[in-house]
């Protein structure tokens, strides 16, 4: 299958090069991190004064590596000298003791080594530990809308963002098709499995399948709701299934790992403090999300909404909070660094006075100067100024960002 170059983590692995650190790939399975890797081989393997060394795990040629002592004789073997090497080791949570092999290699002149790996607590929870600090974690997510367009040959209209919000963008659903939806739903339920299989019950010894299913379709039907551990045990009670708040805390944190979900904490917007406590939850892809909880959009567009303006403010490179009011709450508090803050609330369709009132008096209750936004896809809405507070359609959004 051809390899199209995702342009934003090119340019960000690239970005990269040269300055002795270790770049991690991290992301749940499936979203393209492997095509990453393979797209940084074509576009780098023409230079003759470089030497790319590509360990697939996958692949039953490199099956043969298991443990550190494996890889480093391999890498030994195709290291050349007098050229600018590549380290390329895609899944290297499957060799034992990789850790040392890649620090070693990581202090040759004229190196750089990049990595991937399905599960955040293998990588991204113990990363600073394994690799000594000298390091720089990149998390791939599914396609962007512009990216999903580009994948599947469509044009920018109502009904290609409407595709989008149902099946989300796993690369994968490429070679699968959108023309048989059953085809579509079968592959993100297979993806799905294998996650909770390999990264949930398997690294966990998970023995309360049933409460695993249950949990994680919970979290699905409430994406964009403030849960707390305390009010989800009372719920499972009432459903006559008693699990405690600890219990619950794990489980959330295991999902979390495995890049199925993001835990969102809340921000005091008046106090400027946060709060780890009654968070909210998104997926890392709404397509699974959606095949999760079944059914139509038809009842829950606003949760998918919210979770697609989510994902797609992490791509714009912030770090989004839920904004806490002393009465009222905002969607998104978004943040980079140097000081920078916006404020996002996220809508379906604002086309009375009462839904205008609660999604831009919330805003109007800030008293910063800092830019506020509402996304919608209220029809004949592209960029409306509202008194200071900018309306963006969210496919405007998701074509060219915020502007600012």
């Amino acid at each position: 299958m051809e390899i199209i170059t995702r342009e934003y983590y090119a340019n960000k692995v690239d970005s990269w090069l040269g300055k002795e650190v270790i770049i991690v790939l991290t992301g749940q399975r499936r979203v393209g991190k492997s095509y990453v890797l393979k797209d940084f081989v074509l576009r780098h393997q023409q230079d003759e004064n470089t030497n790319i060394i590509y360990i697939d795990k996958e692949k039953r040629q490199f099956g043969f590596i298991t443990n550190q002592e494996h890889l480093g004789n391999y890498i030994d073997e195709h290291f050349v000298k007098g050229k600018h090497n590549f380290i390329l080791v895609d899944e290297i949570q499957e060799v034992d003791g990789w850790e040392h092999v890649i620090r070693s290699f990581r202090t040759e002149e004229e190196t750089d080594v990049i990595i991937t790996g399905s599960n955040s607590k293998m990588l991204s929870g113990e990363l600073s530990t394994l690799l000594a600090g000298r390091y720089e974690e990149i998390r791939v997510q599914g396609l962007s809308y512009l990216e999903f367009l580009r994948f599947h040959g469509l044009n920018d209209n109502e009904d290609s963002l409407l595709t989008y919000l149902n099946y989300g963008g796993l690369p994968g659903l490429r070679l699968i098709g959108l023309g048989e939806e059953e085809h579509v739903w079968e592959y993100l339920h297979s993806v799905f499995d294998t996650v909770m299989l390999k990264d949930v019950v398997e690294r966990h010894n998970i023995r309360n399948i049933t409460f695993m299913k249950r949990f994680i379709t919970f979290l699905a039907d409430t994406v964009g709701k403030i849960n707390s551990a305390t009010s989800i045990s009372k719920y499972m009670k009432s459903q006559q299934q008693p699990i405690s708040t600890n219990v619950i805390l794990d489980y959330a944190e295991y999902y979390a790992e495995a890049y199925l979900i993001d835990m969102v904490n809340r921000y005091d917007i008046h106090g400027r403090r946060i709060f780890e406590s009654n968070r909210k939850t998104f997926f890392g892809d709404v397509g699974l999300r959606n095949m999760i909880v079944g059914g139509t959009r038809e009842g829950d567009i606003e949760k998918v909404i919210e979770n697609v303006v989510y994902l797609h403010l992490l791509r714009l490179g912030y770090h989004v909070f839920i904004g806490q009011l002393q009465v009222g709450e905002i969607d998104f508090v978004c943040t980079k660094p140097l000081g920078q803050r916006i404020y996002v609330q996220a809508s379906y369709l604002i086309t009375n006075d009462e839904t205008r009132e609660r999604e831009f008096g919330n805003l109007r209750k800030i008293n910063d100067n800092y830019p506020k936004f509402v996304i919608s896809m209220t029809p004949l809405v592209s960029r409306n100024d509202d008194n200071g507070i900018i309306h963006l359609h969210l496919r405007r959004f998701l074509t060219e960002g915020l502007g600012v």
